[in-house]
């Protein structure tokens, strides 16, 4: 085996040649921070595929469907974004376009022949996180010691989508492992943020995020068992879905962790317009995946529980705002974004309470006691065979490893702690759903908080390697609560001054304080977070709808 930084300059050489060359730009010079006009002034895309691509899913599916808009156009228009995203961001790991466009031909067809779409996503381009397996592609998943690895089948999730006529067309940039909230690896290098590229994108889902920002998809799945959906939506300003534990299929992806089914990662949509997430939603899930995957729930789409059936039909809803999470204060922007939606929920006829947060903490220790019982030893055995050094810092400068939080710091412990480990997690989740169900005594509605809302992060997008707090995401995945983000306002200094110190909770606290510098954050999205229960896909995303409503109607 040549070592290991040979097969990362011949993996690199390979993706550079799946790039169509015309369609290679002069990139903006590196003192140009906000990089999302670029696809637009760069001169590669011309007037219809500009049109194409700032469009919302539901005008694609529809302009796809009645054949104004062929699917060869469509693809095309999202490829060439996709690659001059590529260009400024460092999103992409493997670029299929010819297999996509080929196909993008097949559904025309198809439609011109019988005058029917293929499925509820005739046409739709996809981009698809670096762990979805496709026939034929490597998945490395940022690991060098995967290249060269080629999948002999597609994910379930892969067929799934291509039977409801999507078009993937690219895969997205991870971090080496996963299990980190920001997206740097050995193979493909760092991806960035577009509106400011001193900044993350998050992750681990960071290549899909900064993508779906450029708008060189128009639609993403990420995957997320910590956050890796929802933190990298709110650090590029989209919307996300992290559904429950097997409401989407998983069967025949790459992992890290795998056998760990404690707290499982789930995939989840990513997109520039809300109504993506129903759409990738009500598609996957009437395919009936629980006949293709045997960890999928056998739970078909719902208009009932769309229709908030057991929220009061939507009327009067009751939100309950997480202001902190009793561990670490949030960052100024994130604060003025909680009061700009409780301002607005209010003013469209919502009810607003304070949400009491319990053993966050503790939830976030069990999270990560469980993750890193045998997390070491699979990072090192995947690693093993190529000698590639295990990423400790996300930093630029490799400084003092004080981010290298996500990795674990000690050796394995027995199956025996590990199930007490496990028993404590079932136990808070029992504890949890019941201090939830005590708010009916609060919301004046009869039922309990329809829906939290609070940060997905207690700052916006941070500085490369300054990510190191994913527990707002975190806790959600430990008690299988379903969330979406959706986006709210943007960094701006005049408004978001830095505070006074607050009585910090502990060092860690202070820390996240006085990394707060307005300028540093300059013009990064800042999202929130809406929290429904178990396998509330359906009101989560309607709920997300009214929410956002809302918030247009106050603007």
């Amino acid at each position: 085996m040549p070592h290991w930084t040979a097969l990362v300059a011949e993996k690199k050489q390979r993706q550079l040649k799946s790039i169509p060359q015309e369609w290679l730009v002069t990139p903006p010079p590196p003192s140009t921070l906000d990089v999302t006009g670029f696809p637009e002034s760069c001169g590669l895309l011309n007037v219809q595929e500009i049109e194409i691509t700032n469009s919302s899913v539901d005008v694609l599916l529809k302009k796809l469907a009645s054949a104004e808009w062929t699917a060869v156009d469509v693809t095309t228009a999202f490829s060439k974004r996709a690659i001059v995203a590529h260009q400024v961001v460092n999103c992409l790991t493997e670029i299929f376009i010819d297999r996509a466009l080929a196909r993008a031909a097949e559904l025309d067809d198809h439609l011109k022949k019988t005058g029917k779409v293929v499925g509820p996503l005739h046409g739709l381009p996809i981009s698809l996180k670096d762990q979805l397996c496709i026939k034929g592609l490597e998945t490395t998943m940022g690991y060098v010691s995967w290249i060269g690895q080629y999948a002999e089948k597609n994910a379930v999730l892969v067929d799934i989508l291509i039977e409801c006529g999507a078009v993937p067309f690219v895969r997205t940039n991870i971090p080496q492992t996963l299990m980190w909230p920001e997206s740097f690896n050995n193979v493909f290098g760092r991806t960035t943020n577009p509106y400011n590229v001193s900044l993350t994108p998050g992750g681990s889902s960071g290549g899909e995020g900064a993508l779906i920002a450029l708008k060189g998809s128009p639609l993403g799945v990420g995957s997320d068992i910590g956050g890796s959906v929802r933190i990298p939506s709110a650090f590029c300003g989209l919307y996300g879905l992290r559904p429950s534990y097997g409401r989407v299929p998983y069967c025949g992806a790459r992992n890290s962790l795998e056998g760990q089914d404690s707290i499982l990662s789930v995939f989840g949509p990513m997109t520039s317009s809300l109504g993506g997430l129903k759409v990738f939603m009500k598609a996957v899930v009437n395919s009936k995946p629980w006949l293709k995957d045997p960890l999928a729930v056998r739970k078909k789409w719902d208009e009932d529980e769309y229709d908030l059936a057991d929220h009061g039909s939507g009327k009067d809803l009751c939100f309950a705002i997480m202001w902190d999470d009793g561990v670490v204060v949030p960052h100024p922007p994130i604060r003025r974004s909680l009061e700009i939606t409780k301002a607005a929920l209010q003013k469209a006829g919502h009810k607003v309470i304070d949400w009491k947060p319990i053993k966050h903490k503790l939830l976030e220790d069990v999270a990560r006691d469980i993750w890193n019982a045998a997390s070491a030893e699979d990072f090192m055995i995947t690693t093993s065979s190529t000698g590639e050094p295990v990423i400790a810092t996300m930093e630029l400068d490799d400084a003092d490893g004080v981010a290298a939080s996500f990795r674990p710091r000690n050796g394995g412990v027995t199956a025996y702690q590990l199930w007490q480990v496990q028993k404590l997690r079932q136990d808070l989740r029992k504890e949890y759903i019941d201090h939830w169900n005590t708010t009916a005594s609060e919301t004046g509605t009869g039922r309990p908080v329809d829906a939290i809302i609070c940060p997905a992060a207690p700052f916006a997008a941070t500085p490369h390697g300054k990510n190191r707090y994913a527990n707002y995401t975190t806790v959600w995945n430990a008690l299988d609560y379903s969330a979406a983000i959706f986006p709210v306002t943007t960094v701006d200094s005049t408004l978001d001054g830095k505070q006074p110190p607050h009585n910090f909770y502990d060092d860690f606290d202070k820390d996240v304080y006085e990394m707060y510098d307005p300028e540093k954050f300059k013009n990064a999205p800042v999202c929130l977070q809406l929290v429904g229960r178990t396998l509330e896909e359906e009101a989560v995303i309607k709920m997300t709808e009214i929410v956002d409503a809302a918030l247009a109607a106050a603007k």
